[in-house]
């Protein structure tokens, strides 16, 4: 007989032993001798961001495109197509639009308060679930509060206690570093049979830095990959038969550098590490944008041979990944896996795939009631619309009202200090411009009340106001880095040339107001799209200039901004904490909502301080934007119309000749 076929057999006579045994005796563990394959089915959500009900709280209005409530729907569907599964949550869940803020800041949750996102969650029997970064936004205090509603358990190893004794081996976890689950499952002959199911959770250690206030001197952050390389081996120690690795974390590559903030691909090389769940990025994989990459199967949702998944953000996708393990001589190990991200919408159709679940609806009610009533709240008005529509290729009215108000704010706090009389500049980025988050993530406010809403809508974060000293110098450089949103235009060239680098964050795309500049886009970017120095020699930022005269590198200025970019976060040249002046704990969005307030009416037009400089030559050179930017574009002489395309954006050419 041969040897395939002599397996076959033995294990069929196996199965069927078991099976007469079964008929005497209750569930009893698959022995070691047995071979057993079992089909299992991991289902991933990611930074949800507080987006449980399909509501757009900025545009007043239900919506098809996101929300846990319709994702419910799909993870309810899935488990009825799968005998085994196990759900997981990977973070970026309480903080991430005007709910989670009401909940943290307007009507802030009291201990034995159940968090909304948690009577919601709760429903859906999750299995464990990590800690993302911006869970950290509102505080510990905040967090703590907001966990202890979870029936759920939380994982996270590479958070530690701040012992502050400089001794990293006696570090002690701030979370549970992981979890071993031991669950019954049904195996393909029917059987019941004991997994053990161990889930271990990371964040980016980028949070010291990004809430640097909230976290110093309370916790410290390590290093992904080692983290992993320290705990696999003791989950497998203790009983794991497979390791479930959710990395809030990008996909990376196999070069990041210590302490990267996307170490997920790493992650597939630790020896032990069985799946891995990632997001963070915002990115659905396997999808667009991930072919040609080594080691990536853009098909089967695999890295490195191994089954991954990142399922979107606010609920738009939900992460499957379906393994099928073998049991061979007691232990376990994947023989294949598949993985997908399901969408709840057709973006291409402009279609809904799949319902609300109203269970879900329902259980937040009267938190989203409350949320609702609040972003009404009117604080002014405005004389002009604020849309963000060409907040990237031109000044735009959205960051304009954001830099007004930040300038006022220091201004008013510098006086009769030693700092008063030194030129205050205000930077500010175009926070929903598109990119990663779909052709309807634009701001567009009709002139008239501007209401909370509107504010949120403006500045989506709840970053603090911070200002930092710095010199010419420093501010030339702020610029070009900034100026690595652009691709390099060839004015030789006739063909069409995308002006936008979908590759940079449009909330690195900083706008300094106070200084007037031009951005020459057909020299190459100096700083490529994470910060990293390329092209030292490059200067794309020409005619850097204060009330008419070039700026000097000595010269001195205060720099509105806030505590993300002022500590570091973007990797900025010359910003890393040090030159902080103004450390105020006021929010930017509330400075807005003061700086409306105190005016009642504002005229928020941009006063085009900076622009593209002139290009020679006849280019083609376009750009995307959402189609509600149409009637806008009609009253510019530099911009037209094209075509709207299936991902849903609107394609725009734009008229470089002109200034």
């Amino acid at each position: 007989m041969k040897k395939a076929s002599k397996q076959k057999f033995v294990g069929s006579l196996l199965a069927a032993t078991l099976v007469v045994s079964a008929l005497s005796f209750p569930l009893t563990p698959v022995s070691a001798a047995t071979t057993s394959t079992l089909k299992l089915r991991l289902l991933e959500t990611t930074d949800i961001h507080t987006n449980i009900v399909n509501y757009d709280y900025y545009q007043d209005k239900t919506t098809d495109e996101f929300g846990l409530a319709k994702t419910a729907n799909l993870i309810k569907k899935a488990r009825e197509e799968a005998k085994n599964s196990l759900l997981f949550d990977n973070g970026d869940l309480i903080q991430g639009n005007p709910l989670g803020d009401y909940v943290a800041k307007i009507d802030p949750l009291q201990d034995g308060e159940t968090h909304p996102v948690f009577k919601a969650m709760n429903l859906l029997d999750y299995d464990a679930a990590n800690i993302g970064n911006h869970e950290f936004n509102f505080g510990l205090d905040h967090l703590q509060k907001s966990l202890k509603g979870s029936k759920f358990p939380y994982v996270n190893a590479n958070v530690y206690v701040d012992d502050k004794d400089k001794d990293p081996s006696n570090d002690k976890n701030y979370f549970t570093p992981y979890q071993i689950l031991e669950r019954t499952f049904k195996d393909e002959a029917g059987k019941d049979v004991t997994l053990k199911v161990g889930v271990i959770g990371f964040v980016p250690p980028q949070i010291m830095v990004w809430d640097k206030n909230n976290l110093t001197g309370k916790v410290i952050a390590k290093d992904i990959v080692e983290t992993a390389k320290k705990y696999v081996p003791e989950m497998k120690e203790k009983g794991a038969d497979i390791v479930v690795a959710i990395a809030h974390s990008g996909l990376g590559s196999a070069e990041e550098p210590v302490n990267t903030e996307s170490a997920s691909y790493q992650l597939t090389q630790v020896e032990g590490i069985d799946a891995v769940l990632f997001g963070h990025a915002h990115g659905v994989f396997p999808g667009k944008g991930f072919d040609n990459i080594p080691g990536v199967d853009n098909t089967k949702g695999l890295v490195n041979g191994k089954p991954a998944v990142m399922p979107g953000f606010w609920g738009n996708n939900l992460g499957v990944v379906d393994m099928t393990l073998e049991q061979v001589d007691g232990k376990w190990k994947v023989a294949d896996a598949v993985s997908k991200a399901v969408p709840i919408y057709d973006s291409a159709n402009k279609k809904a795939l799949v319902d609300a679940d109203q269970t879900i609806v329902d259980a937040v009610k009267e938190d989203h009631d409350h949320t609702v009533e609040w972003v009404r709240s009117a604080v002014g008005t405005t004389t002009a619309p604020i849309h963000s529509f060409f907040s990237l290729v031109q000044d735009d009215p959205s960051v304009q009202i954001v830099t007004n108000a930040q300038k006022w704010y220091v201004e008013k706090n510098i006086k009769g200090t030693e700092y008063e009389g030194i030129p205050v500049l205000s930077a500010g980025a175009p926070f929903k411009a598109g990119g990663r988050s779909g052709a309807s993530y634009y701001t567009n406010i009709p002139a008239g009340t501007i209401a909370i809403k509107n504010v949120s809508d403006l500045y989506i974060y709840p970053n603090t106001l911070k200002a930092v000293l710095v010199n010419g110098a420093t501010v030339q450089e702020w610029l070009e880095r900034s100026a690595g949103q652009f691709n390099q235009i060839d004015p030789k060239k006739t063909e069409e040339q995308a002006l936008i680098n979908e590759e940079f964050r449009t909330y690195n795309f900083d706008i300094i107001d106070g200084v007037t500049y031009e951005v020459d886009v057909t020299e190459p970017s100096k700083y490529d799209p994470d910060g990293k120095l390329v092209n030292e020699k490059a200067n794309r930022i020409k005619n850097l200039q204060f009330n008419g005269k070039p700026v000097k590198k000595d010269d001195k200025f205060i720099v509105v901004t806030n505590n993300y970019r002022a500590g570091g976060g973007g990797n900025f040249p010359g910003l890393d904490g040090s030159n902080i002046i103004i450390d105020s704990p006021d929010e930017n969005r509330q400075v807005v909502i003061d700086y409306i307030l105190a005016n009642k009416e504002i005229n928020p037009s941009a006063d085009n301080n900076w622009t593209i400089a002139p290009v020679k030559g006849d280019v083609n050179v376009t750009f995307i934007t959402s189609p509600d930017a149409k009637p806008f574009a009609e009253k510019l002489s530099n911009m037209k119309y094209i075509t709207t395309e299936q991902s849903g954006f609107a394609k725009f050419s734009l008229d470089l000749s002109k200034k």
